[in-house]
């Protein structure tokens, strides 16, 4: 499949929000393996090329915007009435006659804008004359702005902006605008569909942590806990294996866990994660489901700013540590808006979560003076799974939480891709 984006843009300042939009639409179809081109007006500097901009896969194409060696000058025709420039259908044939050059090599051509905008009328009468001579080529039509409301009388060319195209589905980025839409260009609803605005935390974030996202899929994980801590037995990396566990097998939710460790004289760490693995297989989790930053070149530490980053993705905290002076790893990710589960028999854990409406249960642990040990009755898998399904019913609950939740799973890149853009591709 060959797929061409054309934009017309004159520039690729990030000021101009669909500048932004084609960036994450671009990422999408390369990582999907998809063959691409960018069409722009002829005046876009190539200097200004930034970020996947600069990707050598892409093919990047000059649209004419010059008649007689004149700069063709864009009118903005935003009405459903009136009369166009003198040239105005003369340069839509020179135009038309590029489109047709730059469009017989691909499968889709996707338009942003072009048809909605009224200063790209003359692009859109262009791009209509020359889909009579490309019968081979499927069409997207983005629209990234409040549908138009559709006049009762027009004429030509005004009214190609409330005109359907044949071989053509009209996009917008959320369903309550479908109908609207569909209005505007006289088309069936079925002839439109969704494609959401991306947000791209990952790519935003460190190397750091995108190391880590290449060797785990940190963004459609319904449950993300991340572990940072010296691997040391004090700090019960395979209880928390063994909870997230717990709570995989009780919800059927799919569940990851970051270990940011670092290592410790007490117990070689190759042995230490060995256990934690076990366990954490035991009571429900998968090999892959586990990842220490240890084994992806970080044997002194994961970047503390990267455990930030970690955080802001993660919605889950699991601290059944069996002693603590303070535990600031609590406010880190508490700070970052995750759901706090900690050790209610450690004095400084139960200071802060009473502070932080954390939720609490019950693991070995030092006091003062005295150390404390838990029976678990019937058994430790049976505590683990009932608090499990309340702990994840809580995380519903909470429409913050949610919302943080749905946002990373379902309005990242790859989830609107594989969902949205790439069945609309391949139809």
């Amino acid at each position: 499949m060959k797929v061409a984006i054309l934009t017309m843009f004159s520039g690729l300042s990030t000021t101009y929000s669909l500048v932004n939009v084609v960036a994450d639409q671009l990422e999408m179809l390369l990582q999907a393996g998809v063959d691409v081109k960018v069409l722009v007006s002829e005046s876009c500097p190539d200097e200004e090329r930034f970020g996947v901009f600069l990707d050598p896969r892409i093919v990047w194409e000059k649209v004419t915007n010059t008649r007689d060696g004149v700069p063709i000058q864009w009118h903005d025709y935003s009405g459903a009435a009136g009369t166009v420039h003198e040239t105005f259908f003369q340069e839509a044939n020179l135009i038309a006659q590029d489109f047709v050059r730059l469009l017989e090599d691909v499968d889709v051509c996707i338009l942003h804008d072009i048809l909605y905008q009224g200063w790209h009328l003359v692009h859109n009468i262009a791009i209509r004359k020359a889909q009579a001579q490309l019968p081979h080529v499927r069409f997207l039509a983005f629209t990234h702005s409040l549908p138009a409301n559709r006049p009762r009388t027009m004429e030509y060319p005004f009214s190609a902006r409330f005109t359907g195209m044949p071989r053509t589905t009209f996009v917008y980025p959320t369903y309550s605008g479908l109908s609207a839409l569909a209005r505007q260009y006289d088309v069936p609803e079925g002839n439109c569909a969704v494609v959401y605005n991306t947000l791209p935390l990952l790519q935003s974030m460190s190397p750091d942590v995108q190391r880590v996202a290449a060797q785990m899929d940190l963004m459609s994980a319904d449950i993300l806990a991340v572990y940072p801590a010296r691997l040391t037995t004090g700090k019960r990396f395979e209880k928390v294996a063994a909870l997230a566990g717990a709570i995989k097998s009780k919800s059927e939710l799919t569940t990851k866990v970051v270990f940011c460790d670092f290592p410790s004289a007490d117990i070689p760490s190759q042995t230490y994660k060995a256990m934690i693995r076990m366990e954490g297989k035991r009571f429900g989790l998968e090999d892959g489901d586990m990842l220490f930053t240890s084994d992806l070149g970080y044997p002194d530490g994961f970047p503390r700013a990267g455990v930030f980053e970690l955080f802001q993705l993660s919605n889950l905290f699991l601290c059944p540590s069996y002693s603590e002076s303070f535990g600031l790893t609590v406010l880190e990710a508490g700070s970052r808006g995750n759901f706090l589960v900690l050790n209610e028999a450690v004095p400084a854990l139960k200071e802060l979560g009473n502070s932080l409406g954390a939720y609490f249960m019950r693991w070995d642990a030092r006091n003062f003076g005295y150390d404390t040990q838990e029976n678990y009755v019937p058994s430790e898998r049976d505590y683990y799974l009932e608090h499990g399904g309340i702990i994840v019913n809580l995380m519903r609950e909470d429409r913050s939480l949610n919302a943080k939740s749905i946002i990373r799973r379902k309005y990242n890149p790859q989830w609107i891709c594989k969902n949205q853009l790439m069945p609309l591709l391949e139809r």
